[in-house]
């Protein structure tokens, strides 16, 4: 096969962000040389590497089966450049994932766990939504990734092998709602009471879910504000301006004017933490983070 390092890195851009456009926009060219480059790198493999449908694009087996190699041959060529131009890193560097909410609890306590035991060892680090982190894990990306799942906790993805799966912690799920609003004084509220709510939520797409509004809640909800950031989020709650889900992990961090309430009429909602890598042998460095999140959530 003839294939350049740019057709390997397009492959796993395409594998992370699942679209060609949205490949073409992260690596700053057009979509038509995306797209050039995903119809060259077939022909060189002489079969179907990417399975275009109308949700976005996915990898097929003969896809991940070059992926995985492409990420073995990308790291060495970064290895090499490193060598040649004389700037060999003297740590040991882990790129971490983390769903919208982690880094706020689980980011800081780790990192200075690390610190103390494993100074050598360099973490940097992306936010996103699971499935996200999901496919960055699969495209290389990252090395590890913090992510969350719901009962039954069913598979993070369909593709083999299954990633390597570590379960951190379960959390429950409550609402944030203004310490001053209608539910001020409140432990528990009922689901009914929610119908009529408004709504601050986090944008999302056809392949993710809507955070922030009750799961199962009757009828549309009524979303009045839209945002990613969970300061802001929080801080839309604590002026009376809506409210929203969170993690009841997240209430060591909330800020002043926010109280969290329980709900009641529906079954518990338990958010599972957990920590996945590729599979096979991890890095003594990707084992020390492992254990430092593990051990601090």
């Amino acid at each position: 096969m003839d294939i350049s390092s740019t057709g390997l890195r397009v492959l796993q851009q395409i594998a992370e962000s699942g679209s060609f456009t949205a490949a073409a926009a992260r690596l700053g060219y057009t979509q038509s040389a995306v797209s050039r480059q995903a119809v060259s790198l077939e022909r060189s493999a002489g079969t179907t590497l990417f399975d275009r449908r109308p949700d976005g694009v996915r990898l097929t087996p003969a896809g991940l089966t070059l992926l995985r190699h492409a990420r073995t041959i990308l790291d060495c060529l970064a290895a090499a450049e490193s060598e040649l131009t004389g700037t060999v890193p003297r740590t040991e560097p882990v790129r971490l994932g983390l769903f919208l909410s982690a880094g706020a609890v689980v980011l800081p306590a780790a990192l200075t766990r690390l610190a103390a035991t494993d100074p050598q060892i360099t973490v940097t680090t992306t936010e996103g939504t699971t499935p996200t982190l999901v496919r960055a894990l699969r495209a290389g990306s990252i090395d590890l990734a913090v992510l969350t799942s719901r009962p039954p906790h069913r598979p993070l993805d369909g593709e083999s092998p299954r990633l390597h799966v570590e379960t951190a912690v379960d959390t429950e799920l409550v609402l944030a709602t203004a310490s001053m609003g209608k539910f001020a004084g409140r432990t528990t509220v009922h689901v009914d009471e929610l119908v009529d709510a408004a709504w601050i939520a986090t944008p999302s797409s056809h392949a993710e879910p809507l955070l922030g509004v009750w799961p199962g809640l009757p009828g549309r909800p009524h979303i009045v504000h839209r945002a990613r950031d969970w300061l802001t989020k929080l801080q839309l709650v604590a002026g009376g301006f809506g409210v929203t889900t969170v993690p009841s992990r997240l209430s060591p961090v909330l800020p002043p004017g926010v109280s969290l309430v329980h709900v009641e009429g529906v079954p518990r909602e338990i958010r599972r933490v957990l920590v996945a890598r590729l599979p096979g042998r991890p890095t003594p460095a990707i084992t020390a983070v492992t254990r430092a999140i593990t051990s601090t959530v």
